[in-house]
C-alpha cells in the first residue's frame, strides 16, 4: 500500500509527531463518511464539467497545441483551480478505488504533462505572445503559487496511486525555478511568491523524494521574504522578514499559506526564532482576530485581516479558503509541538468555518462566509476566482490523515470520527452530536494512548475497561493512558456536551451585549425558515436560558437542534429610526430552534444570525 501522507514528517528531526497515512484510516461514520462518499461522486466530478465547461482544462490543451484556441480562459491563475481538484482527486483515490476517477485523472495529467515546456515552464497563461513576461511580475501574477498548487497534487498522486507521471512534471517544474530563482551573489533572479504556497509545496517535495535542495529553496523563499522584493507591504507580508512578524496582517490566505510553509522549515530545521514567530502570530491570531466560527479575514477589501477585534457579522469575509489554510497551518503546528490548542482550532474551524463553505449537496459553495445575513447569500455551483470549492473538496479528501497521530511511544487520537486506526484501535462514536466516545485497542502492546480533551469539554471523565480511572482531564489537552494494552481492551471517554452560551470579547463591538450558541464543536445560529415570523435581531435571550435537544435525522443530513423558550421579543416603534423610550419586552416567550451554522442556507432564503441579543 502507498504511503498516502498528507504533510509527510515521519522523517522530520524537529517534530513531535508522526503523521498516519490517508490508507491506514478507515471513516465509517454518519457524519464524514457520507460526506466523502459526496465529495467522491458528486463534487469532484462536478468541479471536473466547471474546469471544463469554462476553459480551464481547455488551456492546457492550447499551451500543447491539442486545441488551437485564439485566447486564453478566465482569470491568470486558472492553472490553480485543476491542480487543487486534482489533488482532491488523488487523496480520494488514497482510500477509494474508483477506476472511473482514476481514468480521469490520468487523461488529465496527459494534458498537463503535454502542456510543460522544454525548459520545465509550466503556467497555461504565459504561452505565446506572453512568454516574454514570464517571471515579470511575482507580486501580483500568481506564477509560483500555481506551481506550488502543482507540486501538492503531483505529491498526493505520488503518495496515493505510486504513480509518478505528475510528479515527474512538478519536479522538472521546481527544478527550473532552482534554476532560475536564488540570492543576488548566486547569480540567479531574486524573487519571492507574491501569493505564498510555493514555499510548503517545495519542502513536501523534498520530503517525497528525498532530495534536499527543494527544502533549500523553499528555505531561500522563506527567507527572502520582508526584504522588498515584491513591495513591502503588509498585504503581501512582505513588511518585515518573518522571524519579526508578530501578527496576521494583509491577505488571509496568503499569510496563513506563507506560514504553513516556514512551520514546515521548522520541523525539517529546528530553527527556534522563527518557531517563536509561528507560535506568537499563531496566538495573536486566535485571541484578536479568530471568528467564534474558526473564520479568519475580517475585510472584504484585500480579503484581509482587520485591526484587533475588528470582526462584524453581517460583513463578515471570512473566506473558506482562508479556513482551510488555517486548518492547514494549525496541523503543522500540531504536528511540530503536539499541543493540543491546535487541534482544538482545526476542529473548531472544520466543523463551523470551513464545513459552511460546501453545501449539502455537494455541488454549490460560499466564497464568503457571513455570520449573520438577510437570506440573500446563498451557495452557487462555481465562481470566476474558483480557489474555494477545490479548497475544501480537498479537505474533505484528505480529512482522514488529520484524525491521529503517532509517536516513539504514544498513539494520538485528535478528531473523534467512528472508524479505526487500522492494526491500532477502533473508535466508536457519534460525534460531533454525542460526545460518549468508546476507543478498542486491536494492536496490543506497552505504549500511551492520548485522547485529546477539546477546550470545550468540561467535567470530561475516562473509564478502561468499565473502571473509572482518577486523572485529571483538563481541557485543552491529551489525556495519557499508559499501560500494556491487550486485544480488546477499550477505553471510554464522556465529553459532556450541554448547550452552552459565549460571550464576546467586550472590545468586538459588532457583538457587543451578545451571545453565541455552541454545543461541543458546533456553532449554532438561528435561521428564519425555524422561526418564520420572527426576526433574529428582535429576539433577547434570558441570562440563563435553557435548551432542548432535539435529533432531526431526516432534515439538513441529520442534525442536533437546540430548541429554547427563555427568549422574549423586543417591543419597539418599526417606523421610528431612533426612540426617546428603551424597547421593552413581550410577557409571551417566544420559541426558539437553533441549527449548526454549517447547514444553513441549504433551504429557502431566510435571514441568519449567529450573534443573539443576551438580557
Amino acid at each position: 500500500m502507498n504511503r498516502s501522507i498528507v504533510v509527510d514528517t515521519t522523517k522530520s528531526a524537529f517534530g513531535s509527531l508522526q503523521p498516519v497515512a490517508l490508507s491506514d484510516v478507515t471513516v465509517a461514520d454518519a457524519f464524514w463518511a457520507p460526506r466523502r462518499e459526496t465529495n467522491r461522486e458528486k463534487t469532484i466530478p462536478q468541479q471536473w464539467r466547471q474546469c471544463e465547461a469554462t476553459g480551464r482544462i481547455d488551456n492546457f490543451r492550447r499551451a500543447s497545441g491539442h486545441k488551437q484556441d485564439p485566447a486564453f480562459h478566465g482569470a491568470f491563475f486558472n492553472d490553480s483551480d485543476v491542480y487543487k481538484m486534482l489533488e482532491s482527486a488523488a487523496w480520494t483515490l488514497a482510500t477509494d478505488r474508483d477506476p472511473k476517477l482514476e481514468k480521469m485523472v490520468d487523461d488529465l495529467i496527459g494534458e498537463i504533462a503535454a502542456a510543460q515546456q522544454p525548459d520545465g515552464y509550466i503556467d497555461t497563461f504565459f504561452m505565446f505572445d506572453k512568454a516574454k513576461e514570464r517571471f515579470t511580475n511575482l507580486r501580483d501574477l500568481h506564477e509560483l503559487y500555481c506551481q506550488g498548487h502543482l507540486i501538492q497534487a503531483a505529491v498526493a498522486h505520488h503518495r496515493a496511486t505510486g504513480k509518478t507521471t505528475l510528479l515527474d512534471v512538478a519536479k522538472r517544474s521546481a527544478d527550473h525555478i532552482r534554476d532560475y530563482f536564488g540570492p543576488k551573489d548566486s547569480r540567479k533572479h531574486e524573487g519571492v511568491p507574491g501569493h505564498p504556497e510555493l514555499e510548503m509545496a517545495m519542502v513536501e517535495l523534498s520530503r517525497d523524494t528525498g532530495d534536499e535542495k527543494y527544502l533549500k529553496q523553499a528555505e531561500y523563499f522563506i527567507n527572502a521574504r520582508g526584504h522588498g522584493l515584491i513591495g513591502g507591504s503588509p498585504y503581501h507580508q512582505d513588511h518585515k522578514p518573518i522571524r519579526e512578524q508578530d501578527r496576521m496582517v494583509g491577505h488571509a490566505v496568503r499569510n496563513a499559506y506563507l506560514n504553513c510553509g516556514a512551520t514546515d522549515l521548522v520541523l525539517e530545521r529546528g530553527d527556534e526564532k522563527l518557531k517563536t514567530a509561528m507560535e506568537r502570530t499563531w496566538q495573536q491570531m486566535v485571541s484578536r482576530v479568530l471568528y467564534v466560527t474558526g473564520g479568519i479575514g475580517a475585510r472584504a477589501n484585500g480579503e484581509a485581516f482587520g485591526d484587533d477585534f475588528e470582526l462584524p457579522n453581517a460583513a463578515a469575509y471570512a473566506e473558506t479558503c482562508a479556513s482551510v489554510a488555517s486548518i492547514m497551518w494549525s496541523y503543522r503546528m500540531l504536528l511540530l509541538t503536539g499541543e493540543a490548542k491546535y487541534a482544538d482550532l482545526i476542529e473548531l474551524t472544520m466543523y463551523n468555518g470551513a464545513l459552511s463553505g460546501i453545501a449539502l449537496d455537494g455541488e454549490n459553495y460560499f466564497y464568503v462566509n457571513p455570520l449573520e445575513n438577510d437570506g440573500n447569500h446563498r451557495r452557487v455551483p462555481w465562481f470566476d476566482c474558483a480557489c474555494c470549492p477545490p479548497n475544501i473538496s480537498r479537505l474533505i479528501a484528505s480529512w482522514p490523515g488529520y484524525l491521529y497521530s503517532t509517536s516513539k511511544d504514544a498513539v494520538w487520537v485528535h478528531h473523534y470520527v467512528k472508524g479505526a486506526l487500522n492494526g491500532k484501535l477502533t473508535v466508536d462514536a457519534n460525534y460531533p452530536w454525542s460526545g460518549k466516545i468508546a476507543v478498542k485497542i486491536d494492536g496490543p502492546g506497552s505504549y500511551a494512548l492520548m485522547l485529546r480533551v477539546p477546550a470545550w469539554a468540561k467535567d470530561a471523565t475516562v473509564s478502561i475497561n468499565g473502571e473509572r480511572q482518577s486523572i485529571d482531564l483538563k481541557p485543552a489537552s491529551y489525556a495519557r493512558l499508559q499501560r500494556d494494552w491487550k486485544a480488546g481492551d477499550t477505553v471510554e471517554l464522556d465529553l459532556p456536551m450541554p448547550a452552552r452560551l459565549l460571550l464576546p470579547h467586550p472590545y468586538i463591538e459588532s457583538c457587543s451585549g451578545k451571545a453565541a450558541i455552541t454545543r461541543g464543536p458546533v456553532v449554532y445560529c438561528l435561521e428564519g425558515v425555524d422561526q418564520p415570523n420572527l426576526d433574529p435581531r428582535e429576539v433577547e435571550l434570558t441570562a440563563n436560558p435553557r435548551f432542548q435537544e432535539r435529533w432531526r435525522g431526516d432534515e439538513l443530513r441529520g442534525i442536533m437542534t437546540l430548541q429554547t423558550s427563555d427568549a422574549r421579543r423586543l417591543q419597539f416603534d418599526p417606523n421610528a429610526l431612533y426612540q426617546t423610550e428603551v424597547a421593552t419586552k413581550s410577557e409571551q416567550p417566544v420559541s426558539l430552534t437553533a441549527i449548526p451554522y454549517y447547514a444553513w442556507a441549504n433551504r429557502e432564503k431566510a435571514r441568519m444570525a449567529i450573534w443573539i441579543r443576551l438580557a
